[in-house]
């Protein structure tokens, strides 16, 4: 069906390279799902701009070719036109006011059974949630099943259907992190199409809008949404908190894992001191950000805990952060003759890809792909001069061409092996120098907290001009009043656009640390207060997860209606809720160490004051108007 399409296998087996080289795992769920046969259009999320139809290729079940939309006006050109069908590209002509005529070739792809991938978002962008889901799937989809029904003796035998697929990312813009792919259930035009085929004034569109509804109902299961950034950026500091081995964390659960905890962090008043919990989340994740650092590797440190009571906040010794940074070197060092070579060769592509990054710094959803293809033309050219260089050696006989490339090969399947466990021990020897530097640094080298507040900002994205509407940037809850800002089009207090400076190690890193300690003991007495409180006591939910994990939907009963212009007004969605105990023992079961985490703040909620600094008294005059944070002790 697709014999063709020549030059679509040669990019995919390239975009594979490329990649599985910037990530770890690229893990597929609901594989299933996808029908090996047959025409198939699958709509795709879309948060990552080139990357999501690069990975949506190479790891697409059954290795079915994809076919994408294009400009009609660029298949005018016979040579082009050939090499664009090559590469599974599909010719749509948006002038045309005929829908048939629109998705003429969609119809010739589908008709010879094979899939069509869409993004119905319509452009990529990086918000909270899914901010659109436009209509353009379900057209193609219900205008095919009518024109098939026309000509049957040219469509497929099978009818056509919808298989929904987000592609979530632990960190879209991270290097070596992960990427989960899953498909959610096929979609039929049976319940639709009637309704379509139907003569009555704007049913064709009523059933266009409820196929797109159902489009975005599985895409919002199969994504992470929240309301705001701010319950966002809290809900990942507590997971990476609750997990802080993310090796640990079960890809499979990923999304449901972090929904969860975004429903929680969404129920107002679910504790009484919820406001202070979120802010100190969202301080230690800010700093974080600023810094440059991961809980992570922060917590792969043996950092030392002092029992008193009289000091709020934990900070390492100087003799042992001395000692963490010396046996890390040591560790870093006894791996260097392994990996030196690999990491001389590649040195030039990591420098290309953060320079690529440093481009676009503003729009996450760029950095990714800027740093795959200028680290992939840099890694072109080191394989190419590798490659001759050994084919030299072996006086440039076919024998040796074969045996260049195999040892050129092997040497980038043995970096990829090895660029993992090297990449977590060099983070964790930065981490124990900044450690070291800000825990010896002069107590009067430490930033006062009017300079500190810039950093305990979370940044927010700018505003994609293409999508229709605004998310929230900040949640009002979790805000200080001095910045609250709402509104759907507020502007975050620190400017996406502005660039901030990396704070210096000596001057932060206690900041970071007491953070790091406030916000696991704010944590920990969220947890407390849930696993103790009343037995019926709810929080808000996702209506997938309140029906899969036993929990109840308040479903409105109200019915589809028309505003002013015509236009179709859906019912208003019902709101999920779970148990607050379920939702700490689903959690607990998954792995989180809740248990872990209460233990420290119980044994250890205490600052390790070296030479006495940072005393309460000397505290007062810059912390004095901040809310306490109060731990609440287990009732049972």
């Amino acid at each position: 069906m697709d014999n063709n399409m020549i030059l679509h296998r040669v990019l995919v087996r390239i975009a594979g390279w490329a990649v599985y080289s910037f990530f770890t795992e690229v893990r597929v769920i609901g594989g299933e799902n996808v029908p090996k046969h047959g025409p198939l259009i699958t709509t795709a999320t879309h948060h990552n701009m080139m990357l999501d139809p690069a990975i949506l290729s190479v790891a697409f079940p059954v290795k079915r070719n994809l076919h994408y939309w294009s400009k009609a006006s660029l298949f005018a050109n016979p040579v082009v036109k050939q090499i664009l069908l090559s590469t599974g590209n599909i010719p749509v002509d948006r002038k045309s006011k005929d829908r048939q005529g629109l998705f003429k070739g969609t119809f010739e792809a589908l008709a010879r059974g094979s899939a069509v991938a869409l993004f119905p978002e319509g452009t990529s962008y990086t918000e909270p949630h899914i901010m659109q889901v436009k209509d353009g799937a379900a057209w193609a989809a219900l205008e095919y099943s009518k024109w098939a029904r026309d000509h049957p003796e040219r469509a497929a035998q099978e009818p056509v259907v919808i298989v929904p697929a987000a592609i979530v990312y632990t960190n879209k813009s991270k290097y070596r992190s992960y990427v989960i792919m899953e498909f959610g259930h096929p979609i039929t035009m049976d319940p639709y199409v009637d309704q379509f085929l139907s003569p009555g004034e704007g049913e064709p569109r009523a059933a266009v809008k409820r196929l797109t509804r159902a489009i975005e109902s599985q895409l919002v299961e199969l994504t992470i949404n929240a309301p705001d950034w701010d319950t966002l950026y809290a809900a990942r500091m507590a997971r990476d908190l609750l997990w802080e081995d993310d090796k640990t964390l079960n890809r499979d659960e990923f999304v449901h894992i972090s929904q969860t905890l975004v429903d929680l962090f969404s129920t107002p008043y679910v504790t009484p001191n919820i406001v202070s919990i979120k802010r100190h989340l969202l301080e230690y994740y800010s700093l974080l950000q600023s810094t440059q650092l991961t809980n992570s590797v922060l917590s792969s440190l043996p950092l030392p805990d002092t029992l008193d009571p009289h000091k709020p906040v934990p900070l390492p010794s100087r003799l042992l952060t001395l000692l963490i940074l010396i046996r890390d070197t040591i560790s870093c060092l006894v791996r260097l003759p392994f990996f030196i070579l690999p990491l001389i060769a590649h040195a030039p592509a990591y420098v290309m890809a953060r320079l690529g990054a440093r481009l676009v710094e503003d729009e996450e959803e760029t950095q990714a792909q800027n740093k795959i293809i200028f680290g992939l033309l840099l890694l072109v050219l080191v394989y190419a001069a590798a490659f001759f260089f050994l084919w030299a050696f072996l006086w440039y006989t076919p024998v040796g061409a074969l045996l260049s490339a195999f040892l050129v090969w092997l040497f980038a399947v043995y970096h990829t092996k090895l660029v993992n466990d090297n990449y977590e021990h060099m983070k964790r020897l930065e981490a124990a120098w900044r450690v070291l530097i800000g825990v010896w640094a002069p107590k009067k080298w430490e930033y006062p907290l009017a300079t500190l507040q810039q950093y305990t900002t979370p940044r927010t994205p700018p505003a994609n001009p293409w999508i229709t509407g605004t998310s929230t940037s900040r949640s009002e809850s979790a805000t200080p009043p001095p910045t609250t800002i709402s509104g759907a089009n507020a502007e975050p207090p620190v400017k996406s656009g502005s660039r901030k400076r990396r704070p210096r190690s000596g001057r932060v890193m206690r900041h970071v640390l007491r953070a790091r300690a406030e916000a696991k003991a704010a944590l920990a007495s969220l947890f407390d207060q849930l696993e103790s409180g009343a037995p019926d006591r709810r929080i808000r939910a996702s209506t997938h997860l309140a029906r899969q994990y036993g929990g109840g939907v308040d479903d409105p009963k109200a019915a589809e209606a028309e505003d002013q212009d015509g236009s179709v007004v859906p019912p208003p969605e019902p709101v999920g809720w779970r148990n607050a105990r379920e939702v700490v023992a689903f959690l607990k079961k998954r792995g989180a160490r809740v248990a872990s985490l209460q233990k420290w703040v119980e044994g250890d909620w205490a600052m390790l004051n070296s030479e006495g600094e940072m005393s309460p008294s000397e505290d007062s005059d810059t912390g004095g108007d901040r809310e306490d944070l109060v731990f609440i002790p287990s009732a049972h």
